[in-house]
């Protein structure tokens, strides 16, 4: 398996496809890149794809600290100098997003065009710490599996929970979810519940962005993309009918159509 040892962390990532330029894959939190295993399916043809884990994630490695959105930022931009990717396509689902849109604002020559899904640039409100932090506590401590019934509700729209033909693919993401080293996730959770607001930042970005949210996502309420696409000039905001906080897995053609759009924008 594609290990880079970067920034003080083995990061894990998979390279398929061809093409003279790349689309790199953030993934959300607690979740790996396959959650893009749809989307990578369908550029791989025309576009070398990159999906990485976040360290702590996936199966990348589980270091001591370094799990505040900066350091994953530093992590991502390292990868993308260390496989010869830049300006790349940057792809990026709630922590992801995270991460492109500090990309975009402060290494922009890294960037050619950024998708940002289900995401923000506020900071975790403060009346999602408590609940948060107890399940972080519970899955530390006893485990994933544990917590994984009410987060589910949480990462998934209510059209996908219900679906009765999608009940084996709920299975294998809840398996996904609980297959994390406890230790990483939980830190990896932790830097996500204390990031700071880079709100401050949007209006420095200057490349073709494009910003979906699904319609019943309740993690990243669409509001807060509304905000982002009025403070980044010239992104497009796209709601995805049917879809909770992890589109990518619930409405693969609807992200599949705003990247492709995203990405039309820089030709």
């Amino acid at each position: 398996m594609p290990v880079a040892n970067l920034n003080g962390a083995q990061i894990h990532y998979t390279d398929s496809g061809t093409g003279s330029e790349a689309i790199v894959f953030s993934h959300g939190l607690l979740f790996n890149g396959t959650m893009f295993e749809a989307q990578i399916a369908h550029f791989q043809e025309r576009y070398r794809c990159i999906a990485f884990d976040h360290r702590g994630q996936g199966q990348s490695g589980v270091t001591q600290g370094g799990y505040d959105i900066d350091t994953l930022t530093e992590d991502a931009a390292a990868l993308i100098q260390h496989l010869g990717l830049a300006p790349c396509h940057f792809v990026g689902l709630s922590m992801g997003g995270f991460v492109g849109l500090r990309l975009a604002a402060h290494k922009p020559d890294l960037i050619k065009s950024l998708t940002v899904l289900d995401s923000s640039a506020e900071a975790e409100p403060a009346v999602n710490g408590p609940k948060y932090r107890l399940l972080n506590l519970i899955a530390r401590w006893i485990g994933l599996g544990v917590v994984v019934g009410q987060v589910l509700p949480i990462m998934f729209g209510k059209t996908y929970l219900n679906d009765p033909e999608r009940a084996e693919d709920k299975r294998k993401w809840a398996n996904v979810i609980t297959g994390n080293d406890r230790i990483g996730i939980t830190r990896a959770v932790s830097g996500v519940i204390n990031r700071k607001d880079s709100s401050d930042i949007l209006g420095k970005i200057n490349k073709p962005v494009g910003i979906g949210v699904g319609d019943e996502d309740i993690a990243t309420l669409p509001e807060k993309s509304e905000r982002m696409h009025k403070a980044i000039a010239g992104s497009r905001l796209v709601y995805f009918k049917g879809a909770g906080h992890s589109s990518s897995i619930e409405t693969p053609s609807q992200v599949i159509e705003i990247i492709e759009d995203t990405v039309s924008r820089t030709s």
